[in-house]
C-alpha cells in the first residue's frame, strides 16, 4: 500500500464516522508562538483544544507536516526523521479515548490489514497525582492486545504547563520472531500511534486542574506506517523516499547512515525553505543552516570536491510536491548554493583558527565553546577539520 493510499484509507475511514478533513498548515507556527516549529498535528490546533470552538465541529481529520530538532541526533536509526507527516483525529469534547482507541484498532487490523497479534499497547499506570488509566486498559483487554503499564512515557503535555493527559501508545512488532518482551524493553516494537486524553490543565505550581472539557488527540507517523504496510526495515526504504535512494548513492558513495543522514537533511531543509525560512544564525534560519552544514560535512568527509551543485532538480521537485508546497525549485537550490558558499568560508577561516599553536594539542570543553562563540565554529565542524 503507496502512502498516497494510505493517506486516503485514513482520512475516509474517519470521515465515515463524522469528522471533518482540515488543512494541514505550515512548518511556521503563528508569530506568537514561542516554538520554532510545527512539532505536532495538534500544534495549530492548541486554541481548540483548549475550548475555542472550531468552525468545523467537534470531530476533526488532517494531514500534517512537522519538524522535531530534538530528533536529529537519532536520523540515521529506522525510525527517526527531522520532517516527517503526522496523521491526526481529534475529538473536542465529543467521543471518549476509549471509543478513539477502538476505531485505531479497527483500522489497523481491518483497514490497513495489521495482525492482532502483532500489536502491544503501553497505557498510564498512575502517579501520585491521577490514577491509572483503567478505561484503555479494559479496552486493550478486550480486545486481546497485550499492555504495558508506565507512568513518565504515558503521559503526554505540550510543555511544563498548559493541556496534558495520560496516553496510550500502539506498537507493532518489527522482529524476524513471534512477538516478545514489551515495547520499554525492546526496540523491536515500533511505536506507530498515540491517542491522548487530554483531560487537565497543569498550573504553574505543578498541579493539575480538569480541562473545560475532556479532548481526544492522536497521531499516527505517516511514513512509520508506511514502512511498516510496505515490509521495510526502515522509514528510508519505504515508497516516499525512492526517488532519494534511487538517485543520491550515484552522486556521492556513502555508507547506510551517512546515506540516510544526507537524505534527510537535504530533503528537510528543502521543506523548511519551501514554507519560506532562510539560513541565518539564530531561530529557525539557525535550525535551515544547520541540516545543510551537517550534509555538506558528511559529504565532505570522504571527498572535498563533493557539492549541491550535483543534487539533481527532479529531488528538489519531488520533496516539493509531496509537500504541496509552491515554492520556485530554482530559488530552492539557490538558497541551499549560497549557504554552501558561506560553509566554503567559514571552513577556510576553521583552518586558519585550527592552525594557531594554541589549538594544536587536544581539545577540551573549554576550547569547544571559545571556537563557538568567538569565531562561529561548530563543535561537529571544529571535530570533523581535526579528524581531517
Amino acid at each position: 500500500m503507496d502512502t498516497d493510499r494510505i493517506v486516503r484509507t485514513f482520512v475516509e475511514y474517519f470521515e465515515e464516522r463524522g469528522h471533518r478533513r482540515i488543512t494541514g498548515s505550515t512548518l511556521l507556527p503563528p508569530p506568537d508562538d514561542p516554538v520554532l516549529f510545527t512539532t505536532s498535528g495538534m500544534h495549530p490546533l492548541t486554541p481548540y483544544l483548549e475550548g475555542r470552538p472550531h468552525p468545523l465541529g467537534s470531530r476533526l481529520v488532517n494531514v500534517q507536516r512537522c519538524l522535531r530538532t530534538t530528533d536529529l541526533d537519532e536520523v540515521g536509526d529506522d525510525t527517526h526523521l527531522t520532517v516527517f507527516e503526522m496523521l491526526g483525529t481529534w475529538s473536542l469534547g465529543d467521543y471518549d479515548g476509549r471509543q478513539s482507541i477502538d476505531w485505531g484498532y479497527g483500522l489497523l487490523t481491518e483497514g490497513f490489514g495489521v495482525d492482532p497479534g502483532l500489536l502491544h499497547a503501553t497505557v498510564f499506570g498512575g502517579d501520585d497525582q491521577t490514577g491509572p488509566d483503567v478505561s484503555s486498559l479494559e479496552l486493550w483487554q478486550e480486545r486481546g492486545v497485550p499492555v504495558e503499564f508506565t507512568v513518565e512515557d504515558n503521559w503526554w503535555s505540550n510543555g511544563p504547563t498548559g493541556p496534558c493527559g495520560p496516553d496510550s501508545e500502539i506498537f507493532v512488532w518489527t522482529g524476524d520472531t513471534p512477538p516478545r518482551s514489551t515495547p520499554t524493553t525492546d526496540d523491536r516494537w515500533v511505536e506507530v500511534w498515540n491517542h491522548v486524553m487530554m483531560r487537565h490543565r497543569r498550573l504553574d505550581d505543578g498541579s493539575l486542574v480538569p480541562l473545560g472539557r475532556a479532548n481526544v488527540d492522536t497521531g499516527l507517523g505517516l511514513e512509520r506506517l508506511a514502512c511498516l504496510l510496505q515490509g521495510r526495515s526502515s522509514v528510508f526504504e519505504c515508497d516516499l523516499f525512492e526517488p532519494w535512494r534511487r538517485t543520491v548513492p550515484g552522486l556521492w558513495p556513502l555508507d547506510e547512515r551517512s546515506l540516510r543522514l544526507v537524505c534527510d537533511h537535504l530533503r528537510s531543509a528543502v521543506v523548511v525553505i519551501g514554507d519560506g525560512v532562510r539560513p541565518s544564525s539564530t531561530g529557525r534560519g539557525y535550525v535551515l543552516r544547520r541540516l545543510v552544514r551537517r550534509v555538506l560535512t558528511v559529504l565532505r568527509g570522504d571527498d572535498p570536491s563533493r557539492g549541491l551543485v550535483d543534487l539533481p532538480d527532479e529531488l528538489v521537485r519531488h520533496t516539493l510536491d509531496r509537500f504541496r508546497q509552491q515554492e520556485d525549485p530554482d530559488t530552492v537550490r539557490r538558497v541551499l548554493l549560497d549557504e554552501e558558499r558561506r560553509f566554503d568560508r567559514l571552513l577556510e577561516r576553521g583552518r586558519q583558527v585550527l592552525s594557531r599553536p594554541r589549538f594544536h594539542g587536544p581539545l577540551g570543553e573549554e576550547d569547544l565553546h571559545y571556537l563557538h562563540e568567538t569565531h562561529g565554529l561548530p563543535r561537529d565542524l571544529v571535530l570533523s577539520l581535526r579528524a581531517g
